[in-house]
């Protein structure tokens, strides 16, 4: 077995384990990174990409998802702090060169802005 499948295989059952869910804390931190928008369309037209609000930790939303955890989860959507992007967004995404960082947690990938460095 991969250890492809294996991840896909653990982030696909209940955590409840303290060690599990730090476990798997690691692996998503390790698997978090930066994605231009272009590498984000294909995504977009399969409707993957779950805009995550900066006031919510990128890896703590994709924990909660991938150990199914759905009370945060269904807070989240109901605050609007995790939904899908809308047409005005993907609009100026498509005539900017914006960056995100990404967190993939199949299906889903969770995207939130990029922090402004200290050069723009």
């Amino acid at each position: 077995m991969s250890e492809d499948s294996v991840s896909k295989d653990r982030m696909s059952k209940d955590w409840v384990s303290g060690d599990q869910a730090a476990d798997l804390r690691a692996e998503l931190t390790s698997m978090m990174g930066p994605v231009p928008w272009e590498l984000l369309k294909p995504h977009v037209q399969r409707d993957a990409v779950v805009v995550v609000h900066d006031q919510l930790d990128l890896v703590e939303v994709g924990v909660a998802i991938a150990s199914n955890q759905t009370q945060p989860v269904e807070r989240w959507i109901s605050e609007q702090l995790i939904r899908k992007p809308t047409a005005e967004q993907l609009a100026l995404w498509g005539s900017e060169n914006k960056g995100f960082t990404s967190l993939i947690v199949q299906p889903y990938v969770l995207i939130q802005d990029q922090p402004a460095t200290a050069a723009d």
